[in-house]
């Protein structure tokens, strides 16, 4: 596990696109994986940056997103569908068949999710995984007491996360219940994760996480056995290790 100690949010946001573009340039036709949410922002932003100014070439990837709300159509607003495309997809040369996200409108949970696990697998795994963490130690949609041998499957969200989510929603009672994720299994079996976190709410679980013991209720915990995992963070998510 390396640990790579960030001054704020903008400079914890340049290291990760920096190891971000490296595996791109290292490997043009690499399959990443990427997560939603306000953590990772600052990371697309960079990279579009570097894409804009001819520094990166992004037409031979293919993406593989993290999680789906389910219920949601890809024209929701607060879709990850919609996220990626808003935040990322539609200012890169990403190829669009080359993008993968769960598909939420697919109440099918058997089929929706061996389809999903069939696209990781057909690809070869993932060459990196971008990931941040709940306060309570989730990531992706894997909530505490989460198997660890699990691949994509449907959650059931819990309060904590409903309550974090609800400021993407015109009220609480918008937020979907249920998501589709990929499970920790398949997260623990990318070549590389890589790890964000900001701010002062995560401090006691990221030292919870990674100086406490390896437990399913703490689900990030697993990633203290990965063989190549990097946790960036600013100093107020660092501040209790």
């Amino acid at each position: 596990m390396k640990i790579i100690r960030a001054k704020d949010y903008n400079d914890m946001s340049r290291k990760a696109a920096n190891i971000i573009s490296a595996q791109v340039i290292m490997k043009p036709n690499c399959v990443l994986g990427l997560a939603t949410g306000g953590s990772p922002e600052g990371i697309y932003k960079q990279l579009i940056d570097w894409y804009n100014k001819g520094d990166i070439d992004f037409s031979e990837i293919t993406t593989i997103n993290l999680d789906e709300y389910k219920g949601l159509s890809r024209e929701s607003e607060q879709s990850y569908w919609y996220f990626m495309h808003h935040h990322f997809f539609d200012h890169v040369n990403v190829r669009p068949q080359k993008i993968n996200v769960p598909d939420g409108t697919n109440m099918n949970v058997e089929e929706e999710c061996a389809r999903y696990d069939h696209i990781i697998q057909a690809k070869g795994g993932i060459d990196l995984q971008l990931l941040g963490i709940g306060v309570d130690g989730h990531i992706g949609f894997n909530e505490p007491g989460a198997a660890f041998e699990l691949g994509t499957h449907c959650v059931d969200l819990d309060e904590s996360t409903i309550e974090a989510n609800k400021r993407y929603f015109e009220k609480k009672e918008d937020v979907p219940r249920q998501a589709y994720t990929m499970g920790i299994k398949t997260i623990m079996q990318a070549r590389k994760v890589l790890m964000v976190a900001n701010g002062k709410n995560k401090a006691d679980i990221i030292k919870e996480a990674f100086f406490g013991p390896v437990t399913p209720q703490v689900p990030a915990s697993i990633l203290q056995m990965h063989p190549d995992f990097t946790l960036i963070g600013d100093e107020e998510a660092l501040s209790k290790i």
